[in-house]
């Protein structure tokens, strides 16, 4: 299956010059998503994955499914202040100034082989983050997996060491 076919781009959104990639015409149609979510199953169980991690809000759709698929955990990391028990955080740069993740302090077991998975790979800010606060709770990462990378943004290089997969390139 093609899932670009899928993926509806819409120009000039946000704002002018970009084309975004909207999947959620991969997730209206069952037939797309399953097979989405079947082939990051694939690859999850490759890396021999115990936990699967995303971070919002996409990270959501596309990893609890996932997830599911292999009855194992998942883990989700979030902005400040919506996680109701203890967290770690990390601070990360954006294109203009900074942000920040979090994810339960508990939420990952030292030696955990966990895979990230979000609906995006661009600059590898928001990725490189949750690499970092799995890390510092003793997770191994075993890869990430995309939807969609946008090659010409470079996330990949900014991540290179880590097993990647991406189920479209543009």
């Amino acid at each position: 299956m093609n899932l670009k076919d899928y993926v509806t781009v819409v120009p000039n959104y946000p704002k002018e010059g970009i084309s975004f990639k909207d999947i959620t015409t991969i997730m209206d149609n069952g037939e797309a998503y399953k097979f989405a979510t079947d082939e990051i199953v694939k690859f999850a169980k490759e890396v021999e994955t115990d936990i699967i991690v995303g971070p919002e809000a996409r990270g959501f759709i596309i990893g609890c499914p996932v997830a599911y698929a292999l009855e194992i955990g998942f883990a989700p990391v979030r902005k400040p202040g919506k996680l109701p028990r203890e967290t770690i955080s990390v601070n990360y740069d954006l294109e203009y100034g900074t942000d920040t993740l979090t994810i339960h302090s508990d939420a990952i077991k030292p030696g955990q082989r966990v895979l990230i998975v979000d609906d995006l790979l661009a600059t590898g800010g928001t990725i490189g983050a949750t690499i970092e606060l799995v890390e510092k709770l003793g997770g191994v990462v075993a890869g990430c997996a995309f939807l969609i990378e946008l090659s010409y943004l470079g996330g990949r290089e900014k991540l290179s060491g880590y097993d990647m997969r991406a189920l479209m390139t543009y």
